[in-house]
This record gives C-alpha cells, sequence and structure tokens, in this order.
C-alpha cells in the first residue's frame, strides 16, 4: 500500500512538474532509477539512456517547451561542425562566415532570452512617463530554459574548436544533442570541452563498484554542503538582506560573511552532486572549484573559483581579443608611449576590461552582477598587478618575509574581505541597495551582536547556529586537507572499518541535520539561474 502510494504520487509529480531538483526526493528516485537501468542495458545502448533521461528531465523541469532552445542550439552547432568538415582549409571566408553566423545565432538566443530585461529594466524610469507603455515595456519578458548559458558555451567552445581543427567533428546528431544536454550538467554547469570530455558519455562503461561508490560518497558531500549549510546560512542572509535598514553595521557584515559561504556551499555542493552523479555512470568531469577561500589575491581565486567558466573566458574571449588588430595596435602604440613592460600591460588591462564585462554580464542582466562579478574583480586585479612591486619594495626595506606564513594568512584574508565585497553586490537587490548597505554597515559600530545573542535573532536559533558552526569547521578542515590531495583517496587507505564510520556518519549527518522533509522545498542552486 506504501508503495503503491510512492509510485501515484510520483506519477503526480511527473505529471505536473513538481520539483524535480537534484536535492528532491523525486529527483533520487529518477537518478536510482537511471543507474539501475544503466548497468543492466547493453554498454553500447548506455549513451541512448541518457540521452532518453537528459530529455525526459528537461520535459519535468516546467515549460517543457524550453526543450526546444537547447535543440536549436544543438542543431544550429552541429549543422556548422558538419560544414566545416566539407569545407576546405583553405577557404578562409566560408569556414569564417560559418563560425560568425554560429556563434551570432547563438549568443543572439542567449541575449534575447537572458538579457533582453537587462535593457528593459534600465529604461524603465523613461517608461514610467508613458503609463500603458510602461506595462507593455514590462510584458516583454521571456521564460528562460534550463542551463541556457552551460549548454551555449560548451557547444560554441566546440565549435570553434572544430573551426580550428583541436576537436573531432561528431556525426551523429543525437550524440552531439547528448553532449549539449546532458541532464547533471545543465543544471548549473560545468562548462564542458568536447576535445577532453566528449567521447566519454558514449564510450560502454563497465560496472565498477570502486567508481560508483566513489560517485555517491561524493554526492552525499555534496548534500552536506547544500542540505546542512547553504540552507541555514541563507535563513539569515535572507533575514539581513530582506531588510537591512533594520540590522545595520555588524549584522551586514556577519550576513555578508554567511553569504560568501553559502554561495560556495550551494554552488560546490551542486559540482559534488553532479561530479559524483556522473562519476558513478563513469564519466569524468572537470573540477569547477579548488579551495577559493585559501587563495591569497583575487586573481588566484579566480583561477580556484568556477574554474570552466574562467578557463572558457581566457580560451574563447580574452585570447581572441589580444589577437586582433585592435588591441595588437594598442600594444604597439602604448609600448612605444609607456615602455615595453608597461605598455604590454596596460594593453592587457584594457583587454581584461573587456573580459571581465563580459564575466558579469554571463552572471546576469543586471547591474549588481556586471559590478559585482565583473567590473569590481578587474579593478581589483589591475591594482594588484600594480600595487605588487612597491608593495615588495616596502616589505623588503622593512625586512619583512613577504614569503612567511603571516604574511600569506594576511593575503588570504585581504583576499576574503575583497571577494565579500563583490558578494554583497551580488546578493544585494539592486546597486542602489548595495551602496546603502555598505554606508550602513560603515555607519554603525556595534560589534556585541555577536555575543550578546543578537544574532539568534536572525532566523537561526541556537541549537541551528551550532549546527552550521560544526559543519563549517568540517568544511574548513576537508578544505584544509584538500589542500595536499583528494581526501577520497587519503579515506581510503584506511582500514575499511574506519572508511565506513566516516561515509555512514557523513550519510547520518546529512539525514539528521539537513533541511529538507514534508513541507520543505530547498531552494533551486543559486547558478541554476545563470
Amino acid at each position: 500500500m506504501i508503495c503503491d502510494t510512492g509510485i501515484r504520487e510520483y506519477l503526480g509529480a511527473v505529471l505536473l512538474g513538481v520539483n524535480m531538483g537534484i536535492t528532491s526526493f523525486y529527483f533520487l528516485c529518477f537518478f536510482a532509477g537511471i543507474l539501475i537501468l544503466y548497468y543492466i542495458i547493453p554498454r553500447k545502448l548506455q549513451w541512448g539512456l541518457l540521452l532518453l533521461c537528459s530529455i525526459a528531465y528537461y520535459l519535468l523541469c516546467g515549460n517543457g517547451m524550453l526543450i526546444l532552445y537547447p535543440l536549436a542550439s544543438v542543431a544550429v552547432c552541429y549543422t556548422a561542425v558538419r560544414l566545416l568538415a566539407v569545407i576546405p582549409q583553405d577557404n578562409a571566408r566560408r569556414r569564417k562566415a560559418v563560425l560568425l553566423l554560429t556563434v551570432l545565432v547563438n549568443i543572439g538566443i542567449l541575449v534575447v532570452l537572458k538579457y533582453v530585461n537587462f535593457g528593459i529594466y534600465t529604461i524603465d524610469g523613461i517608461a514610467r512617463l508613458f503609463g500603458s507603455s510602461r506595462d507593455l515595456i514590462r510584458s516583454v519578458d521571456f521564460l528562460i530554459p534550463l542551463g541556457v548559458s552551460f549548454y551555449t558555451f560548451s557547444l560554441l567552445g566546440y565549435v570553434v574548436d572544430v573551426y580550428y581543427g583541436i576537436a573531432e567533428v561528431q556525426n551523429n546528431f543525437l550524440k552531439l544533442m547528448l553532449y549539449g544536454m546532458y541532464f547533471p550538467v545543465i543544471i548549473s554547469g560545468p562548462i564542458l570541452k568536447y576535445r577532453e570530455h566528449g567521447e566519454q558519455f558514449f564510450e560502454p562503461h563497465a560496472f565498477d563498484y570502486r567508481g560508483v561508490s566513489r560517485g555517491l560518497q561524493r554526492m552525499a558531500w555534496g548534500f552536506f554542503k547544500k542540505l546542512v549549510i547553504a540552507e541555514r546560512l541563507g535563513i539569515l542572509v535572507d533575514t539581513v538582506y530582506g531588510s537591512y535598514h533594520d540590522y545595520p553595521g555588524a549584522y551586514i557584515w556577519v550576513a555578508t560573511v554567511c553569504y560568501a559561504f553559502q554561495l560556495y556551499t550551494d554552488f560546490s555542493g551542486c559540482m559534488d552532486i553532479v561530479l559524483g552523479m556522473s562519476e558513478s555512470f563513469g564519466i569524468l568531469l572537470p573540477e569547477n572549484f579548488r579551495t577559493p577561500f585559501f587563495s591569497a589575491s583575487v586573481a588566484e581565486y579566480w583561477r580556484r573559483w568556477h574554474i570552466t567558466l574562467g578557463v572558457w573566458m581566457k580560451e574563447y574571449v580574452f585570447y581572441p581579443l589580444l589577437r586582433t588588430g585592435f588591441f595588437t595596435g594598442l600594444n604597439r602604440s602604448w609600448k612605444e608611449r609607456f615602455g615595453k613592460k608597461r605598455g604590454k600591460q596596460y594593453a592587457t588591462f584594457a583587454a581584461m576590461f573587456l573580459l571581465w564585462l563580459t564575466v558579469g554580464i554571463w552572471h546576469g542582466g543586471d547591474w549588481k552582477f556586471v559590478i559585482g562579478s565583473g567590473l569590481l574583480h578587474w579593478f581589483y586585479i589591475v591594482m594588484e598587478e600594480l600595487l605588487a612591486p612597491p608593495c615588495a619594495r616596502i616589505m623588503d626595506r622593512c625586512h619583512v618575509n613577504a614569503k612567511g606564513r603571516l604574511i600569506g594568512a594576511v593575503r588570504i584574508i585581504r583576499t576574503f574581505f575583497l571577494v565579500c565585497i563583490g558578494d554583497l553586490f551580488f546578493r544585494s537587490a539592486s546597486v542602489g541597495d548595495a551602496f546603502a548597505m555598505l554606508r550602513g554597515a560603515v555607519r554603525v559600530w556595534n560589534p556585541a551582536i555577536l555575543w550578546n545573542g543578537a544574532l539568534f535573532g536572525l532566523g537561526l536559533e541556537a541549537d541551528e547556529l551550532l549546527i552550521v558552526a560544526v559543519a563549517l569547521a568540517l568544511l574548513l578542515a576537508v578544505s584544509l586537507c584538500e589542500q595536499k590531495g583528494s581526501v577520497r583517496d587519503r579515506i581510503l587507505t584506511l582500514p575499511l572499518p574506519v572508511r565506513w564510520i566516516i561515509w555512514y556518519a557523513l550519510l547520518f549527518a546529512v539525514i539528521l541535520f539537513g533541511c529538507y522533509g514534508p513541507g520543505y522545498s530547498a531552494s533551486e542552486f543559486i547558478y541554476q539561474g545563470f
């Protein structure tokens, strides 16, 4: 009877498009069924099963008609690579035209779906003058398909690689469709490179106990980050950011630090689930995080945070920009004016400005993203580059060991603080709210809230705050161990009983302390909207 009821509930969820987020019970049932079938069916059919499940997942995640968008992108890119395969290399004009048209179509779809409201809201103040015209402008809104930025970038990178002859042409439309719409990745990435990861999707994978168990272990760690830490921190952050006028001074600093950890545990937790899920299928995807909060500079932070986006932007935006006639001319001109070293550096900074503007816009059609995830970080990196030589000279004159642990710790703290300022813009409702919060944070001095119990009034009781504190301490310990190598590999060297105790303890921590259950719906992953 219970089983029968569960089946009916599941089918009802499927038919109604109810929560199929990857932390939901329904998704776990979906994944478990796929995993069992994956190793039962003939291996040559495994990629077909993943394709069918990717289509099914997309159809179940809200408006099924939105699947037409990723299908259109796959179709355009498939046509492009087939054309590039038959156009001779010496026919540069036709090959370039195919590439340019493919980029314009895909980026055009992305801009219309994701950024048209950027312009709409920017001119909203003008529209207020015209009453019904404003309503008309506001009505121009688009439903955004799941993972639009991630599948667009993965597919475009593949076409560019085929154009330059560094990736093989995929002649099977359905296989390219799987690469572009693979259901774990389409949620929040990582951004893939076909030449490095594409063929894994189509290779046969025999059941491997170690691979499946390691994948499930990583998924459990991701659920721990999301359900135990991120969901609780989100309550505190929402309380302060939702009424920041009532919570000035140290409240804002506490909430901003909490948001930095919420964002990290939410996004990296999602990646752990996605990469673990794929590992259980025998598919190894690229890492997207490498303990970013241990970074000694903002530039290093971005080499450790959202790694696949940074790599994609460097390979397909930054380096091509530097090779354009404009920037080669600018480089030459500024070398003559400022000297060889400074001229090259300034030209690089100019190209970096466009790079970080693009990164900011990628995060969303709002000025808070352009500043908080883009131009502010460009400013940080430029200042780090310019101030590094004089700071080094000052430390040398003061006989300070620039490579010592103390200076290293100061640099890590400084970098974390700068990143938190960017996160404040990222999380705020608007740029105006972000500046208002910064003013409120520096004008009011109330550090006593850290010890007088005032933090208990931010939505989390004492026991909830204790759970978060212990969980963050565990996260810190694991992150420190990751600095020296894979934690899972180190656990694998321990005696079997100890290994089982560790993984069962993690599982029960999620079950006992995770935020889930009847009537509770875990929030969407923050980067799912990008």
